[in-house]
């Protein structure tokens, strides 16, 4: 079982790490809603997060997929924009990438504060 976080206020890079070896190895899988500027992360699936989420008060159209690689922290390649709940026609993303540059940035600032060093 995994225990979910709700991120409200900044985590350390640190944590992030310990997290990503307890799981995948280098990877942690993360859930950004993008109007409440909150996010989860630590969990098996996406969609486990996203519905915490979705519990909490957030909408489904707010919420995006992501993987934070912590040994890549400060670059470009920290945040990779994949996931199965971002699969939706309905918002004109039809792939698990996330498509729209304009989200990708709101989801890269929220990430910068959230996740410091």
């Amino acid at each position: 079982m995994y225990l979910m976080k709700l991120v409200k206020h900044p985590i350390s890079t640190q944590t992030i790490e310990k997290m990503a070896k307890q799981k995948f190895g280098n990877m942690v899988k993360a859930v950004v809603d993008i109007d409440k500027k909150i996010m989860v992360v630590d969990a098996e699936l996406h969609a486990d997060q996203e519905s915490l989420l979705i519990q909490s008060g957030s909408k489904q159209a707010n919420i995006w997929g992501i993987n934070l690689y912590p040994e890549k922290y400060g670059s470009l390649d920290f945040i990779e924009f994949d996931s199965m709940v971002n699969l939706r026609p309905s918002q004109n993303n039809l792939s698990r990438h996330i498509e729209d540059k304009k989200i990708q940035a709101k989801i890269r600032k929220i990430v910068d504060k959230l996740i410091k060093e």
